[in-house]
């Protein structure tokens, strides 16, 4: 991404090609792995036109096309959030994401797939078709910002957007072998984010590598206004200091994360990878986070429930989906909803309004806010020993697409690893760290407390600094063979 920049502004790429080397790769490619909905090719060609007619500028990202998540209101763009309930939305504004990148000179193109409303950790929830692992294309990407990540490590996309509201950027980074970031709640403005879970939303991004992980941070984080939840702190910029190393950081190790039902190729990977921290000079120890246990069913309560209420809008009345002919109000909402929701979003909803309903609200809703505060002191104690944490990102890796499709409970269990995070609102990292004997993606969980980005990524960055990982991408010649054979 950085590279791209530098060339461009070197006078060694013009903006033009830089969007059309990209989309002549998703022409080839995309058809197999489906992460783009979207190219916005003719926007994306306009804007370089008009920087490389101008004068170059000094933006950071300066004629760098990024990939935006289908969740993020980019003005003049669709913006389906995987749903059928919005196919025909265009975003009538930029979220402040966009903005900022607007502001250091990248470009917005392409509006990449994802699981519908961001529900779900496959990408098979999708409305408009699921996004199948670059690296194999039998396996899920990941979810729900499968497409961001299938789409970086297919080399579709320099760089990504994505949000993550219970592992949606690490996991998918974690199972397409590339680098995603989730910052600490309150970071990155979610203005412009259609909401899911609005206390557990983050915006994040998903790139080849740490440092380009943190030069997109740097950029569009910072205070908001118009997002009553963004946090007034200012921070220094975390690309600065990526090269400080971890010699005398201390990493806890949490021993509930490496309990039973762990992949013991993952659990393998993610060990070696500590050993790597460890001979660089970090200091490792075994901690605890007994609350663990809890988080997959206090996630889900508290996420369906927010579900629920940032849904209601979706209506037929105001706008997206509109069933024909109704009879009356109340039919055109029934059929309207019924008609536009998936059946994963239809679950979730149900699962939202019934925790939320007289008679269950103290004997669920309630109950999971106070498992909430505990899973998030459970995580302060620990960083009063250490400075991060590490484990795996999820417990497999990618699986075969369909697996989990009749059984949604085994796909809600696989997050087990990557929710804990967003209750307690805290930062992390999903960074490569293997590969299956089957050749498919593992990765190393980096996680940190609140406004420990800086730590985070520099620990990340020694990490990749001392393996292969990252440097190791999908065969594209042979998925592109497979295609041609119609495999």
């Amino acid at each position: 991404m950085r590279d791209v920049s530098t060339a461009i502004r070197g006078g060694e790429l013009s903006c033009r090609e830089a969007v059309e080397a990209l989309l002549e790769r998703i022409e080839r490619f995309d058809g197999r792995i489906n992460a783009y909905l979207d190219t916005t090719a003719e926007a994306a060609l306009a804007r370089a036109d008009a920087m490389d007619r101008g004068a170059r500028g000094e933006g950071r990202l300066w004629g760098v096309p990024i990939g935006i998540k289908d969740v993020i209101a980019v003005e003049g763009a669709p913006c389906r959030c995987g749903s059928r309930m919005l196919d025909r939305f265009l975003s009538p504004y930029d979220g402040t994401v966009v903005r900022k990148l607007k502001d250091a000179g990248s470009i917005p193109m392409g509006r990449l797939n994802m699981d519908e409303f961001a529900m779900g950790s496959t990408n098979e929830n999708s409305g408009f078709g699921p996004v199948c692992n670059p690296w194999d294309p039998a396996y899920v990407s990941g979810g729900s910002s499968g497409g961001s990540a299938a789409a970086v490590a297919s080399g579709m996309a320099y760089g990504a957007l994505g949000s993550d509201t219970g592992g949606s950027i690490r996991q998918p980074a974690s199972l397409c072998g590339v680098v995603g970031l989730k910052p600490t709640y309150g970071r990155v403005s979610r203005f412009g984010l259609v909401a899911y879970a609005s206390s557990l939303d983050q915006i994040g991004p998903i790139t080849r590598d740490v440092t380009d992980a943190a030069l997109l941070f740097d950029v569009i984080c910072g205070h908001d206004p118009q997002d009553a939840t963004s946090l007034q702190r200012q921070t220094p910029a975390t690309s600065a200091g990526l090269e400080g190393g971890v010699k005398g950081m201390r990493i806890g190790l949490p021993r509930e994360y490496f309990a039973a039902g762990l992949d013991p190729e993952v659990e393998a990977a993610v060990r070696r990878g500590v050993e790597t921290l460890q001979g660089l000079g970090a200091e490792v120890e075994e901690v605890s986070l007994p609350h663990t246990e809890y988080a997959v069913a206090t996630y889900y309560i508290l996420a369906t429930a927010e579900a629920s209420a940032n849904l209601a809008r979706f209506d037929g009345v105001r706008y997206g989906h509109r069933c024909s002919e109704p009879e009356d109000v109340t039919d055109l909402y029934f059929r309207s909803r019924a008609e536009g929701f998936g059946s994963e979003v239809k679950r979730r909803i149900i699962l939202g309004t019934y925790v939320l309903s007289s008679g269950y609200y103290d004997a669920y809703y309630l109950r999971a806010q106070k498992a909430r505060t505990l899973i998030r002191r459970d995580f302060e104690k620990a960083f009063e020993r250490v400075d991060l944490l590490a484990a795996a990102v999820s417990p497999t890796p990618a699986y075969a697409l369909g697996a989990c499709v009749d059984d949604p409970l085994q796909m809600y269990l696989g997050d087990i690893l990557t929710v804990p995070m967003n209750l307690a609102g805290n930062c992390g990292i999903s960074v490569p760290c293997g590969l299956t004997a089957g050749g498919l993606p593992i990765g190393l969980q980096l996680m940190g407390p609140p406004f420990a980005e800086a730590e985070l990524l520099r620990a990340a960055r020694a990490f990749e600094a001392e393996t292969p990982w990252h440097r190791k991408q999908p065969d594209m010649a042979v998925l592109e063979q497979r295609s041609a054979e119609g495999a």
